[in-house]
């Protein structure tokens, strides 16, 4: 039989070879040049376990291809060079010539645009096989191979074509197997961002859940039934990852052939037209990496899985509670640094190059992209960080959400808020979608939120991170704060906003409980009960504690309001004024009350924090931190609006270090009887941001593991 081989690499050499060995009549055709002239020189060689043999076939480039190609024509390029092979075709079929697409990929309606769909077969290949170097190509395995007619009939041609190729069978269901391969290849791709080997990436427990949601997403678009081969098998994918770990452990071919084209052969994969042509978010963040790594942007390695990861968890945890304003696939960092490959997530107030800032507001999130990064964003990208989405938020940080976007939820209990203003960047993190997120903080709103949620959450030293590109609401009170699964990220990230890093090895420590706030009638009495527990366990495990009446700071957060009030009234007063339909309900009926509030009672307030300032000081005289509760309350089901009663109290712990300017971090502590978290709050003094972080470590350590969900 006379076969006319177009693209002569892996899948193509290995198959022509092999009937060239059978005794048919064989010409290859490869573009590259290079590999041509080393088979008319030397054969074809064929090494590897599987067979080592060569074969003296001649080899020609696509301009040297005859006029008239009788036969079997197997068209064996990737994806992408299918449209030049089709045309590479055009008018030099004769009347019998059948055409094999021995491709991955769904090639079959470019290739039967040129040469008529009635000439066209289509196989599924699944051996390994990579081209080594030009004139020798490595078999690593013997795997499924399937030919069949398009419609699924069983033909004579269709026989005899199968009795020819090397390890083929007839199949009246070619489409089943191709859907297979779609699936399992969108494993390979998500693979292939990493150096991870194939057995590795699918064995490997924390990639796992990534892989199974991968071949999900392509198999729900099947229009057949998607059939097994090799171990997988798509009704059992659990259990294929496992068959298809050990299929793959007993192959000589290592890396996928995506892996190859990015590392090895630095060329263009076929990504666009095997990936990027189905639907679905997560086939879209594998395609937009391994974008990214073709431009040089990236390079193969774990970091790119592990970004995966958070996009798979991003999708499956974060979007059912309403925390995720803007996913940001395949974004930029440096290759290197101390947050390398860590996701974080930015609350949608924080300018990020490329997407708008939304606010929470349904106008805000129709607006022009930002032009440029906030510093905050560009230190944690200069770190390595993978900032990989924006969070949600209550509109613009004043307390309550916009009547068109729902407020995000808790990650331990849905019916029930994450909190605010920074209750997106909360529930990612307590869900486990991502270790970090950041915040802003206006009278509590990242630790109120961390609180709720039970993830660590620091509003750092007025001043110590820097606000530039950031929606003001108070720019007294507002700090830019971090979110985290651990006093140790929670360090490690702000270090890096505030230009430092924070030795957190420990310290003799002392600490001033606030017994007063214990004591506070408007405490929920469970959060009571569980926050003195917690004071009991560390006093047990030998931490020093001395009470403090924490008087001063109740005058403080008094003066709150006033200030918050004129000020917000300054952000926004104007497009009140001009555009009242702009804002939500609620946020226009602060802004309104806002309004009302003369701008002398607020220089009074700051004469009274002035004068308080010094009292608030002293409560940290012979201990490093202070210590009380974080909310008053676990989470409720919505968030209340600050001109509520119960939103009037919600901050009555947190507030008085916005007015101080003091550094404050919250801690989970212990969780309510119907399973929410409780947290205790430590402040330390202006500037001592080093001595909080070090007094939460110890702390943490203290209290033991928190379960999350």
């Amino acid at each position: 039989m006379k076969f006319t081989v177009i693209g002569s690499g892996a899948i193509g050499g290995t198959v022509g070879a092999h009937l060239a060995r059978s005794g048919h009549d064989v010409l290859l055709c490869d573009a590259d040049s290079a590999h041509v002239t080393a088979i008319n020189e030397r054969g074809l060689q064929i090494t590897g376990p599987v067979n080592e043999f060569t074969v003296r076939v001649p080899a020609v480039t696509p301009d040297e291809l005859p006029t008239d190609l009788p036969g079997v024509v197997l068209v064996s390029v990737k994806t992408q060079h299918t449209p030049a092979a089709a045309e590479l075709l055009r008018g030099r079929l004769t009347p019998d010539t059948v055409v094999v697409s021995l491709q991955n990929g769904l090639t079959a309606d470019v290739l039967a645009a040129a040469v008529g769909a009635e000439r066209l077969l289509v196989c599924f290949v699944n051996f390994g096989a990579d081209l080594m170097e030009p004139g020798v190509v490595m078999q690593g395995n013997v795997g499924t191979f399937r030919i069949g007619e398009p419609d699924g009939a069983l033909t004579d041609r269709l026989r005899d074509i199968a009795d020819a190729l090397p390890y083929a069978e007839q199949t009246d269901q070619i489409l089943g197997y191709l859907w297979g391969k779609e699936a399992y290849g969108a494993m390979l791709f998500a693979g292939a961002v990493s150096d991870l080997s194939i057995a590795d990436h699918l064995e490997l427990p924390q990639y796992r859940p990534l892989m199974l949601a991968v071949a999900r997403e392509v198999l729900a678009q099947a229009p057949v039934t998607p059939l097994p081969f090799d171990g997988f098998d798509p009704a059992d994918l659990d259990g294929s990852l496992d068959r298809l770990v050990a299929f793959n452990r007993g192959s000589a071919k290592s890396h996928s052939g995506i892996y190859r084209d990015l590392m090895v052969r630095k060329r263009t994969t076929e990504v666009a037209e095997q990936i990027e042509v189905l639907a679905g978010p997560l086939t879209h963040y594998v395609g937009e990496l391994i974008h990214a790594i073709e431009r040089g942007e990236r390079t193969c390695e774990v970091a790119n899985l592990d970004l995966l990861v958070a996009y798979e968890r991003l999708e499956r945890l974060g979007r059912p509670l309403n925390a995720v304003s803007t996913a940001i696939p395949a974004p930029r960092r440096a290759a290197t640094g101390p947050l390398r490959g860590i996701a974080i997530a930015i609350k949608d107030m924080i300018d990020v190059a490329g997407f708008r800032r939304g606010n929470g507001n349904a106008a805000d999130l129709a607006g022009p992209p930002a032009a440029s990064d906030a510093p905050v964003v560009t230190a944690l990208r200069d770190a390595g960080a993978d900032i990989f989405a924006l969070s949600t938020l209550l509109e613009y940080a004043a307390g309550a959400p916009h009547d068109e976007i729902p407020e995000a939820r808790n990650p331990h209990r849905p019916d029930r808020t994450a909190g605010g203003s920074s209750g997106g960047s909360a529930a990612l993190v307590g869900a486990g979608v991502c270790p970090a997120a950041l915040g802003t903080d206006t009278g509590g709103s990242v630790r109120i939120p961390a609180a709720y949620c039970g993830v660590v959450g620091i509003k750092p030293s007025y001043g110590v991170v820097p606000e530039q590109g950031v929606t003001p609401l108070s720019p007294t009170l507002d700090h830019v704060g971090v979110l985290a699964d651990s006093v140790a990220t929670t360090a490690a990230v702000l270090g890096v906003l505030a230009g430092t890093r924070f030795d957190l090895n420990p310290k003799p420590l002392r600490v001033g409980l606030l017994a007063d706030q214990l004591a506070d009638p408007r405490l929920d009495p469970e959060l009571a009960e569980i926050t003195l527990a917690a004071v009991k366990r560390l006093a047990a495990a030998g931490l020093q504690m001395v009470d403090r009446d924490g008087a001063p700071l109740v005058q403080l957060e008094a003066c709150l309001g006033d200030i918050l009030l004129v000020e917000a009234w300054r952000v926004h007063g104007s497009r009140v004024q001009a555009d009242p339909g702009h804002y939500g309900t609620a946020t226009l009926r602060l802004l309104r009350a806002a309004a009302e509030v003369p701008a002398e009672r607020r220089t009074a307030a700051l004469t009274r924090r002035d004068a308080l300032l010094p009292a608030a000081a002293a409560l940290l005289d012979g201990v490093e931190v202070l210590l009380g509760p974080a909310v008053p309350y676990a989470a409720p089901v919505d968030t209340p609006p600050i001109d509520t009663p119960d939103g009037e109290i919600e901050g009555i712990f947190t507030g008085a270090y916005n007015v101080t300017g003091q550094p404050a971090i919250v801690l989970p502590c212990g969780t309510t009887s119907d399973g929410l978290p409780v947290a205790l709050q430590l402040a330390a003094a202006v500037g001592d941001d080093a001595a909080l972080l070090r007094a939460a470590a110890v702390i943490e350590a203290m209290l033991g593991p928190y379960r999350r969900r």
